[in-house]
């Protein structure tokens, strides 16, 4: 065999094995869900364009509670007649003080409300990250034990399955710090909802990510992020859009079997003008043109 033909076939040996590798996710169908966020509060748009869009789940934030604990059942019945089951609830914060009795009073009352609206998980997040310096060890170890106490007592009460979320500008924003947190977590009462795009935005690679917390991964929060001349420096984006490697990350969900809820979420609408339904539309479109199936 000489060069060029060596070359050959090694470009063609190469080629097979990138479209094995992708044939993996091709050959899975996914649970795709997706976030009312991007709707800033008009969730009952949000929930008939959602099932327009032919997703069969949702994620609610917390400013449902108010208006709807009182009679859950009018906005069950909403989700029901639109074809939407809640797949995730925004639940809100955990903090690292040494008394965690509001929080727990807080996580638990959404608990009871998810379950009254046929939920079974709630989303964790965090506000407490330092604004003039890195987190401490001890902070992000405090973080992961406080959540970890109020997950129980919602799981053993409720039922509810808590997930702790990771999040830029919060603790557990970079690679090493989620690590930290996962390691110090009780993960037999608190999993872990993945954000591909935070984790990317943070510095890793969610698709390792996915392999190295496969038995603790209960959802995923699919989501894009570009560069911007910004305060931040980025902004997430409609899917594909951005600079997450999606191919790779639904490679890797389909080589772990992951059969949890992918969540489709979009903070805001990134362009003046553009509606969240149209955001909704081209991140649909999207992921039909990697051939993610669901």
């Amino acid at each position: 065999m000489n060069r060029r033909e060596f070359i050959q076939s090694s470009a063609l040996t190469l080629s097979a094995l990138g479209l094995g590798i992708h044939a993996e996710a091709a050959k899975k169908k996914f649970k795709l869900a997706y976030s009312a966020i991007t709707w800033n509060g008009n969730d009952l748009v949000a929930i008939k364009d959602i099932a327009a869009l032919g997703f069969k789940g949702i994620q609610l934030r917390a400013n449902t509670y108010a208006p709807f604990k009182d009679n859950p059942q009018e906005l069950k019945d909403t989700l029901d007649k639109n074809g939407l089951k809640l797949v995730m609830f925004s639940s809100g914060n955990v903090g690292i003080l040494d008394d965690i009795t509001k929080d727990r009073e807080t996580h638990l009352n959404h608990a009871k409300f998810i379950k009254a609206l046929g939920g079974n998980s709630l989303q964790i997040t965090n506000t407490s990250r330092p604004k003039d310096r890195l987190p401490t060890t001890d902070e992000l170890k405090k973080y992961a034990k406080n959540m970890s106490a109020v997950a129980k007592a919602v799981l053993e009460e409720t039922g509810v399955q808590p997930a702790w979320h990771n999040h830029m500008n919060q603790l557990g924003e970079t690679p090493e710090e989620v690590d930290i947190i996962i390691n110090e977590m009780d993960t037999k009462h608190i999993k872990l909802l993945l954000d591909v795009a935070h984790y990317t935005q943070g510095g890793g690679k969610p698709e390792e990510a996915v392999l190295k917390y496969k038995n603790i991964l209960f959802a995923t929060h699919i989501k894009d992020t570009k560069a911007v001349e910004s305060k931040s420096g980025y902004q997430f984006v409609e899917l594909g859009q951005g600079r997450v490697e999606f191919p790779k990350i639904f490679d890797a969900l389909g080589k772990i079997k992951f059969d949890g809820w992918n969540i489709i979420e979009l903070d805001s609408v990134p362009v003046k003008g553009r509606t969240a339904l149209e955001c909704g539309q081209t991140s649909k479109k999207y992921l039909e043109s990697i051939n993610v199936k669901f």
